[in-house]
């Protein structure tokens, strides 16, 4: 799947640009602050607005299944088969519940064109859409992993425990 790969890479090339934009944020925040002694807001609000687009985006395409958090309590002390079955319907709950979901997001964000933000004067409906971008590549991400959990073929870390089968 090549054109997941390339889609992981430019994600970590945007994720590693936003990452700099928001360290030279707070730098110049820091400098402006305590060194001129005339605090500037948009350093804060642009700082905000990277990380929310940095995790969001980050978190969508770039991480991998086996980088994901999990709490695999109940997972880790059921069998390879179990785990399976537990991965198949957490994957078709999160389906169905961000795409039952997805129509009033989309509703919301584009609702949200009438506010803009209070330093940078940027609509909000753009700065939300990445949790639109969020949320359909969280649909797409699970729908492939119930398909693939389904057909036994899942990729390997989504039913171990710590990479290995127990």
């Amino acid at each position: 799947m090549q054109i997941v790969e390339w889609i992981r890479r430019r994600a970590e090339n945007v994720v590693a640009g936003l990452l700099g934009v928001m360290f030279a944020a707070f730098i110049v925040q820091i400098v402006f602050r305590y060194f001129f002694n005339f605090p500037v807001g948009w350093s804060t609000e642009l700082s905000v607005v990277s990380w929310l687009y940095m995790v969001l985006l980050g978190s969508s395409l770039w991480l991998t299944e086996s980088e994901q958090i999990r709490f695999d309590l109940l997972t880790g002390a059921v069998g390879p088969r179990a785990r399976r079955v537990i991965a198949f319907i957490a994957a078709l709950a999160a389906v169905t519940l961000f795409g039952m979901a997805l129509p009033a997001t989309v509703k919301y964000v584009a609702f949200m064109k009438v506010e803009r933000s209070s330093y940078l004067n940027i609509r909000m409906d753009i700065l939300y859409s990445v949790y639109v971008v969020f949320a359909v590549a969280v649909i797409a991400r699970y729908a492939w992993l119930a398909w693939t959990e389904l057909r036994g073929e899942a990729e390997p870390s989504s039913v171990t425990v710590e990479g290995r089968d127990r």
